[in-house]
């Protein structure tokens, strides 16, 4: 693992995200900024990289489904991440420890650019520091604990900006927040609000229908998959309104 890259040896289409994430400020990523003590320290990983996609190299993100049979968050798209361990050096360090037992990936191939802003996530009590990073050298990734996760996805950054991908959805305590339709996913909540604010800060976000906005009914353990243009939609996420 190695940190600090300008971005002058980034790929172009990764330097306008490094550099948001450089100035990002708490209130530009979520409205839940963390309470001044208390709260259960977590990181995540939001790991962009290439690899082939139908047929050529394409820019992608790692995430992953966490397990349906989990006390928290089940079966909801994520990044790779979690608490930290007693001691442990700090969100960095945790990031990567958290995706290599999540995924199998190799720190060794990924180079820190920044940690963010951390964010309260208030229906876990988490206190959530996101590390940016390229794969420099990816390595080959999977579940490596069905019992945590689900499914492991390396998602084109193409498909996370396509407007026809992009949505808000209605929490049924009424929050409402951006989501994306990728990988037999919807992504939302705490982590598709943060993915969408960053791709949005650093200028990439296309003009997408934000007045297509989805009903969705807490997840059942076992569902998952896209959802449909019907009300009450069944799908998968956290609690909506970053």
């Amino acid at each position: 693992m190695s940190s600090g890259g300008s971005p002058d040896d980034l790929p172009a289409w990764l330097v306008p995200i490094a550099r948001a994430a450089a100035t990002v400020r708490p209130e530009q990523l979520s409205r839940f900024e963390p309470p001044p003590e208390g709260g259960r320290q977590s990181a995540v990983l939001m790991l962009f990289g290439e690899a082939e996609h139908g047929g050529r190299r394409r820019p992608d993100l790692l995430l992953i489904e966490r397990s349906a049979g989990l006390r928290s968050h089940a079966g909801q798209p994520a990044f790779p991440g979690g608490a930290l361990d007693p001691g442990e050096g700090g969100p960095v360090d945790a990031a990567l420890r958290e995706a290599a037992e999540e995924t199998g990936l190799d720190p060794a191939g990924v180079e820190v650019l920044e940690s963010l802003p951390a964010l309260w996530v208030p229906p876990s009590g988490f206190v959530v520091t996101p590390v940016l990073a390229w794969w420099r050298t990816p390595s080959p990734v999977r579940v490596m604990d069905p019992a945590e996760v689900a499914t492991v996805h390396r998602v084109p950054l193409d498909d996370l900006l396509e407007p026809a991908n992009r949505l808000q959805v209605r929490h049924p305590r009424g929050g409402i927040g951006p989501a994306f339709q990728v990988a037999g996913m919807l992504v939302w909540g705490f982590t598709g609000g943060l993915l969408a604010r960053l791709l949005a800060l650093a200028g990439l976000e296309r003009p997408w229908d934000n007045a297509r906005v989805m009903d969705v009914t807490p997840l059942l353990p076992a569902t998952r998959g896209l959802v449909s243009d019907a009300p009450q939609a069944v799908a998968v996420g956290e609690d909506a309104g970053t």
